[in-house]
C-alpha cells in the first residue's frame, strides 16, 4: 500500500484537496472522521475526558460539547496536550487498522488526512507527503467567517498548530491554496499524476 499523507492547517482548505482527491478516485482516510468514531468505539475515552476536563464540557444527554472543549483546549496549550494524550493512540490504531484492510481488499494507494500528520510523526510512516498552505491573512479570514468566531479565537486556534511554513519542511509536495478553486485543481490532478507514476 502506497500511503500519502495529507495535513494542511485550520482553514488552509485541506478537507477540499481531500475531496478533489476523493473525486479523483483516490481511497482518503479521514482523522477527523476517526476522532468522532472512536469516542463511539471506545466509550472509556469520553470518561477519560470527562475526569480529565470536567463534567461541564458535557450536555444534559451526556454527548461531549466538541465546540465547548475546542475553545478550551484551543486557548491552553497544555490542556490541548492532555486531550491528544487521550485521544491519539486510538486514532492511529484505528487509521493503520483501516490502511490494512484497504491494503487486503487490493488497493495500492490511499490519502491519509490529518490535521497533525506533523506534529503526531504520522509522516514518517507515510511514503509522501502533501501540505495544504494558505497565507496566514487569509487562513485567519476564512477561520473567521466559517466558525463566526473572533480574531483572538481565530488566532488561537491557528497558533496551536505548528506553521505551515514550519510544516513545509516536512512534505513532498505544497498545494498553494491562496488562489481560485480552478487553481487549486489543477496542482491536486499534477501531483496525482506524479504519484500514479511511483505506484506503477
Amino acid at each position: 500500500m502506497f500511503k500519502i499523507g495529507l495535513t494542511g492547517g485550520i482553514a488552509s482548505g485541506k478537507s477540499t484537496v481531500s475531496q478533489l482527491f476523493s473525486k479523483l478516485g483516490i481511497k482518503v482516510i479521514d482523522a477527523d472522521v476517526i476522532a468522532r468514531e472512536v469516542l463511539v468505539l471506545y466509550p472509556e475515552l469520553l470518561e477519560k475526558i470527562k475526569r480529565t476536563f470536567g463534567e461541564h464540557f458535557f450536555t444534559e444527554d451526556g454527548s461531549l460539547d466538541r465546540k465547548a472543549l475546542a475553545n478550551y483546549i484551543f486557548k491552553y496549550r497544555g490542556e490541548r496536550i492532555k486531550l491528544d494524550d487521550i485521544m491519539i493512540p486510538p486514532i492511529k490504531e484505528e487509521i493503520f487498522k483501516r490502511i490494512d484492510e484497504l491494503e487486503r481488499s487490493g488497493l495500492k494507494l490511499c490519502i491519509v488526512d490529518a490535521p497533525t500528520l506533523i506534529e503526531h510523526e504520522l509522516d514518517k510512516q507515510m511514503d509522501m507527503n502533501i501540505l495544504v498552505w494558505v497565507e496566514k491573512n487569509t487562513q485567519i479570514e476564512r477561520l473567521r467567517k466559517r466558525d463566526k468566531i473572533s480574531i483572538e479565537q481565530a488566532m488561537n486556534r491557528i497558533n496551536s498548530q505548528m506553521s505551515l511554513d514550519e510544516k513545509k519542511k516536512h512534505v513532498d509536495f505544497i498545494i498553494d491554496n491562496d488562489k481560485d478553486l480552478e487553481y487549486m485543481k489543477e496542482q491536486v490532478e499534477e501531483i496525482l499524476k506524479v504519484i500514479k507514476a511511483y505506484v506503477k
